[in-house]
């Protein structure tokens, strides 16, 4: 195996997934969620630049291919299960993370079944497109948490009487409501838009690779 620096940022990527989880174990809310986003967002970049460094060096190996689809797969489940987890449990948001998850394991499984005639299903440039936009919208429903729980502990106290008055303009906004109900707003509609828009590039994705697998599927191939 070889250790280039394309490798070892794609090894980094895979530790730092299980890493997204742990923050909300020793940390308290939003520094838990502060500190998820800021991985999150440093572990999808390096997605972009250990691909394109491998490419540019000539530095792609095995160890490299086998190892990056891997870490995407498991930033975006681990981080789909901490958001759903945090959440209100809302279908609006669990169905689009079922559907990423179930792809992601249908997929990973065909892959297993088809041994070494996997190679037929390579990355397809939807297949990158639903990658990024799977990060986008994760990384916005990260900061969907904070602003919520900044909001959440400006209120505290308040009857909800007196943040209506704050929030419409009757009341002096001190603690800077306005901007956190705002940016609580704002980042949940925008965060669940992409992670919808993202479920539905991952299944067309995940049916492009099965039609393409369906020749290795018949008994009399």
């Amino acid at each position: 195996m070889t250790w280039t620096i394309p490798n070892i940022l794609t090894l980094l990527r895979l530790i730092a997934a299980p890493g997204l989880a742990v923050m909300f174990l020793y940390f308290n809310r939003p520094y838990a969620d502060w500190y998820a986003l800021t991985l999150f967002v440093l572990a999808a970049v390096t997605d972009w630049f250990d691909g394109h460094l491998a490419r540019s060096w000539k530095q792609e190996t095995k160890l490299g291919t086998m190892l990056d689809p891997i870490a995407d797969k498991a930033m975006v489940v681990i981080a789909l299960m901490v958001i759903v987890g945090y959440s209100s449990m809302s279908p609006w948001l669990v169905l689009p993370a079922t559907m990423i998850l179930f792809r992601e394991v249908f997929v990973s499984g065909l892959r297993e079944f088809l041994g070494d005639t996997a190679g037929t299903l390579k990355v397809t440039r939807i297949a990158k497109w639903k990658t990024t936009m799977q990060m986008v919208a994760i990384a916005v429903l990260f900061s969907n948490g904070v602003f919520e729980h900044y909001f959440g502990m400006s209120t505290f106290g308040m009857d909800r009487a007196m943040i209506l008055d704050i929030l419409n303009g009757r009341e002096e906004d001190v603690l800077g409501l306005n901007w956190k109900f705002n940016g609580m707003v704002w980042t949940s509609h925008i965060g669940l838009w992409l992670l919808w828009l993202a479920a539905a590039l991952t299944l067309i994705s995940g049916f492009d690779y099965f039609k393409k697998s369906i020749p290795y599927l018949k008994d009399d191939h």
